[in-house]
């Protein structure tokens, strides 16, 4: 399966569900306490963070959607920290406050990487979710797809009214369910249990067999599209209509914290299928997504260019084709890693063995190989009438199956002289027939303290010399 990152910058989502204040205090571990066999954890700094259904709000917000969050919180200064928190993410909030219960709030203190204690703060609130049902009724319309992120607090009460409000409206609802009455969930479309949870209300299994058909009979009982079973180190299984199960191996390699990977599951999920890609599709993404929030410390969220990444660095789809934009948050994330930055340029129309070559040396050079490319237009300026022969679209794509290549970024102008000074490559490459001095962008790369490599001009390899010998025929 080829697999891109969709642009998810015209989606409009709305979840509703059980949102929370989660906080965090680290600190170091060196001693037991003489008061009881426990740590001692000395406090160094503390974090809030957005849980619950405001991270699914603020996963979606980080690919770049339309968010809006449904939720019910108390009127008090921890309902207001979480509006704050969300706000600064562009999460418009539709809270509805409550008076006699308290913002849920969760409290974890961790060393040295390691969770050591929870401490939750929550009263029920379910006897709020008949009234809050009716007045997230009144949000929907606006909304392409709606996720309802059940974490088992009260605020989804009332679901089942929900999902018949999005069925009525041909919108597609997307639950990430909790406890054991999946029957609530009836008529949505995808659910995402983890593998405990639809244990818990489908029974056990002895064979994958097994658990297809069990995953399968829970799928047709509560009539939905699709089924979306979450396994931990197993990956995840995918059981839609009219086609085999797909189970998606595992992608994280290392994991140390798994607080959040359904809610980025499910933001994954709504974010594919809300932008057009098919069931299989946006479950991967999904799967690519959460084996990259298990390897940060809380709940946590993912970005397009963090997704693209990593599709690159496992050669499957997404294969560097990126704009001036993106590629300036790749190029940070590669250098927090100390990686070295080399890039080129030109036209590389009818692509051929000298320029296969040319690429590869110029990769040997560094870490990551940028491929700045002119667009159709500057080409025509360039080299004349009836150039180019191959169109952009084309050429990039070509490009970006190299091995060598990392990424491929279109440019309009004559020369990619203001790109190259706004990215600022360590190293910039042209080949043998052009001298240092001449090198469009050189004087911003080594003012800069980078530097310009000319590499051997190989006599013989030309697309000019390849046009001609075709049209003599």
């Amino acid at each position: 399966m080829t697999l891109t990152i969709p642009d998810f910058s015209a989606l409009n989502v709305l979840v509703v569900g059980d949102a929370m204040l989660d906080e965090y205090w680290f600190g170091a571990t060196e001693r037991i306490s003489p008061e009881a066999p426990v740590p001692v954890v000395r406090t160094q700094r503390s974090e809030q963070r957005a849980g619950g259904a405001a991270n699914v709000a603020l996963n979606l917000a980080a690919l770049g959607c339309h968010v809006e969050l449904a939720a019910l919180v108390g009127r008090d200064d921890r309902g207001d920290a979480l509006e704050a928190l969300l706000s600064e993410h562009g999460v418009v909030c539709r809270f509805v406050r409550m008076d006699d219960c308290p913002t849920i709030h969760k409290l974890r203190v961790l060393s040295r990487n390691q969770q050591l204690i929870r401490l939750d703060y929550e009263e029920p609130i379910g006897h709020h979710g008949e009234r809050f049902a009716h007045q997230t009724a009144d949000w929907m319309p606006t909304a392409d797809i709606v996720v309802l992120s059940d974490y088992g607090k009260g605020s989804l009460a009332a679901v089942e009214s929900l999902i018949g409000v999005a069925r009525q409206r041909g919108q597609r609802a997307l639950v990430d369910p909790k406890g054991r009455d999946f029957g609530r969930y009836r008529g949505a479309t995808i659910i995402t249990p983890n593998e405990r949870e639809f244990a818990d209300v489908a029974g056990a299994w002895t064979s994958e067999r097994e658990f297809e058909e069990r995953a399968e009979r829970l799928r047709d009982e509560l009539e939905l599209d699709a089924l979306l079973v979450t396994r931990g180190q197993r990956g995840m299984t995918l059981l839609g209509r009219g086609a085999p199960a797909i189970s998606l191996p595992a992608e994280a390699r290392e994991v140390f914290d798994v607080t959040g990977a359904g809610d980025t599951v499910i933001a994954l999920m709504a974010a594919g299928l809300g932008s057009g890609l098919d069931f299989d599709s946006a479950a991967s993404l999904a799967n690519l997504g959460a084996g990259l929030v298990v390897r940060k410390i809380g709940v946590a969220s993912v970005s397009p260019a963090e997704l693209s990444f990593a599709l690159h660095r496992r050669g499957a789809g997404g294969r560097g084709l990126v704009g001036a934009e993106e590629l300036r948050i790749l190029l940070r994330e590669a250098r927090n890693r100390g990686e070295r930055i080399i890039m080129t340029n030109g036209c590389f129309d009818i692509l051929h063995a000298g320029h296969v070559a040319y690429l590869e040396e110029a990769k040997a050079l560094g870490d990551r190989l940028i491929v700045a490319i002119n667009d159709d237009d500057s080409v025509a300026r360039l080299k004349g009438s009836g150039r180019p022969i191959t169109p952009l679209a084309d050429r990039m794509a070509v490009l970006a199956g190299l091995a060598a290549v990392d990424w491929v970024v279109p440019f309009s102008e004559d020369t990619p002289e203001s790109l190259i000074a706004s990215l600022l490559p360590d190293v910039l490459v042209k080949g043998g027939d052009y001298r240092a001095e001449d090198v469009a962008g050189g004087r911003a790369v080594i003012a800069n303290g980078g530097e310009i490599r000319i590499l051997s001009f190989r006599q013989g390899r030309s697309t000019s010399g390849l046009i001609d010998a075709i049209r003599r025929g």
